[in-house]
């Protein structure tokens, strides 16, 4: 009997995923400076910056939320990079000559992100439970966390896959990372929002981070959540639908 279109999908994505998976720690470089860039962040912030910035709690509680989106960021960077080598590497052509569903490489590369990625978030929130992060949340709350933390990185991953099919080479590609992790510094990650000027203020509180930040802020450590969860839901399910879309759109399109 011949399989259905999903289950062909799914089956060939498990495929390339394993492929990735194997990428990961066969290249642990890669996954070593990913992780390393943000604790070294969390580090200097805490330590260096922490002792001058007042948010009416322990700085170290402040911030993880705003480490762990920013870890994101930059590991996305790889996915970009790894789509933009398979498409002009030549890999890809050779997978059209084989039995292959079209969607397979794109789902194996998103799935390695997502795991590479969770690796990266896991170990940024052990160290920082080492040098004092008190987090209360509850089980359910850890669980909104880890909901809103998929949802970021499936939107983050779906647009990392888009800007490697359009980078034309990998450096540009490597310029993907830019985006996710500049935003989190004009958002409420590492100071309260309130302090900025006015017009900078404006930007960061109706920018995406900013609800996303909040949201896990107050999961986390108990601070208010507002409208915030509602609003980051929006914010990254929306992107997730465009970048979805738009990378199907494009592969089918050039590949």
């Amino acid at each position: 009997m011949k399989e259905s279109s999903l289950t062909w999908a799914v089956t060939d994505g498990w495929t390339m995923f394993s492929r990735n998976l194997k990428h990961i720690f066969r290249n642990p470089e890669s996954l070593i400076i990913s992780m390393a860039l943000p604790i070294i962040l969390m580090l200097m912030f805490v330590y260096v910056f922490g002792g001058a910035i007042q948010t009416g709690s322990a700085y170290v509680n402040y911030v993880v939320p705003g480490i762990i989106i920013t870890c994101v960021g930059y590991g996305s960077s790889t996915t970009a990079i790894g789509v933009n080598m398979d498409m002009k590497g030549g890999f890809f052509e050779r997978l059209r000559s084989m039995p292959v569903h079209t969607s397979a490489l794109l789902i194996g590369h998103v799935a390695g992100s997502f795991v590479r990625n969770i690796i990266s978030t896991m170990l940024v929130i052990l160290v920082a439970l080492l040098i004092g992060f008190r987090p209360n949340a509850n089980v359910m709350e850890w669980v909104g966390v880890m909901g809103m933390l998929s949802l970021f990185l499936l939107s983050l991953s779906w647009l990392a896959v888009l800007f490697g099919l359009l980078a034309k080479n990998t450096e540009t590609a490597s310029a993907f990372t830019f985006l996710p992790m500049f935003l989190p510094y004009i958002s409420s990650a590492f100071v309260p929002a309130n302090t900025m000027p006015k017009w900078l203020q404006f930007f960061s509180e109706n920018q995406p981070m900013t609800p996303l930040i909040e949201t896990l802020r107050g999961l986390l450590i108990g601070t208010p959540i507002g409208n915030n969860d509602w609003l980051a839901i929006v914010w990254f399910s929306g992107l997730l639908l465009f970048a979805f879309i738009m990378s199907i759109i494009v592969y089918k399109r050039n590949y």
